[in-house]
């Protein structure tokens, strides 16, 4: 069973995202200057986890670039050394299947790398911190495709590198896997799940879910949950009343209120400080965050 009912709540602002929403909402950043500079003013307003993706510069489309994140990690370090970094590795793992005889081809938003290129940051990088998906889901009309052979090879590779992964799941199956590879001895524990719900078409993005998904979780995990789009900040006050931490950001929501694009990431922090305080929570500082998560930041 999950630990719960701590006081201490984690919000993770994610900052950016891989979807194409630059053109949606002018405050989603894309250089690495933009992306450190929202995540700082994330942390600013109580985020004590920044979870990182990069954008080609030109281009504004996701990327898997270590150099791009080398800078992002960087520039936050320089200015904020006890924020917590959370390098993504979700970037490659799209699928969209051409039609007849192209079934096998991948058309228009296939992005498919291989494990190895999808965790070469982590890798490089060594941050404390990094995501991993572990499963495969239909987003929408798209296939995130995480197969069970490639995420053996990126959890050894994130293991090596001496990163806790935040074990990202879409579906309670995903949980089931994590757990094998707890078995396998490439996920250690205890583990810190991020329940990723809404996404059509995955978990929903409901109390249930939330509880369901909980009564999976191996003893002594931690655990996180976020919703997307107008979702999002009721999905706060939910994970806060069932015991857990939550996320934010404009990877998963671009609006502040009906209609109101949200100005910043730290517009979206300071509403989740809201809820999480209307409960009778406190904020978790970074400190804390890494008490509770059993991360140990690197010098």
């Amino acid at each position: 069973m999950a630990l719960e009912h701590n006081d201490d709540v984690i919000i993770t602002c994610a900052v950016t995202g891989s979807a194409p929403t630059p053109s949606r909402n002018p405050a989603v950043p894309v250089t690495p200057a933009q992306i450190a500079q929202s995540s700082l003013e994330a942390a600013e307003a109580g985020a004590a986890i920044v979870h990182i993706h990069v954008r080609d510069v030109q281009t504004a489309e996701p990327s898997a670039d270590v150099e791009l994140f080398r800078e992002v990690k960087q520039r936050i370090e320089d200015a904020n050394p006890d924020v917590i970094i959370n390098l993504s590795t979700g970037f490659g793992g799209f699928f969209v299947p051409g039609e007849g005889e192209n079934i096998r081809i991948g058309v228009e938003g296939t992005n498919l790398l291989p494990p190895l290129e999808r965790v070469l940051h982590v890798v490089e990088l060594q941050p404390e911190f990094c995501s991993l998906d572990v499963g495969t889901a239909n987003f929408g009309d798209r296939v995130f495709m995480n197969t069970s052979p490639h995420l053996r090879v990126m959890a050894k590779q994130i293991l090596n590198a001496g990163t806790k992964p935040e074990v990202e799941v879409f579906e309670a199956g995903h949980i089931e896997f994590a757990k094998h590879l707890m078995a396998e001895g490439l996920l250690q524990q205890p583990a810190h799940f991020q329940f990723c719900l809404g996404i059509p078409w995955c978990m929903p993005a409901t109390a249930d879910a939330v509880r369901f998904m909980r009564s999976l979780l191996p003893e002594g995990s931690t655990w996180s949950a976020f919703a997307i789009s107008k979702a999002q900040l009721d999905m706060v006050s939910i994970a806060v009343q069932e015991g857990g931490h939550v996320r934010v950001g404009l990877e998963d929501n671009i609006w502040l209120d009906k209609g109101v694009l949200a100005p910043s990431n730290a517009a979206l922090v300071e509403r989740a400080v809201e809820r999480i305080q209307e409960q009778g929570k406190r904020v978790a500082t970074p400190a804390r965050a890494r008490e509770l998560l059993g991360l140990h930041r690197r010098e």
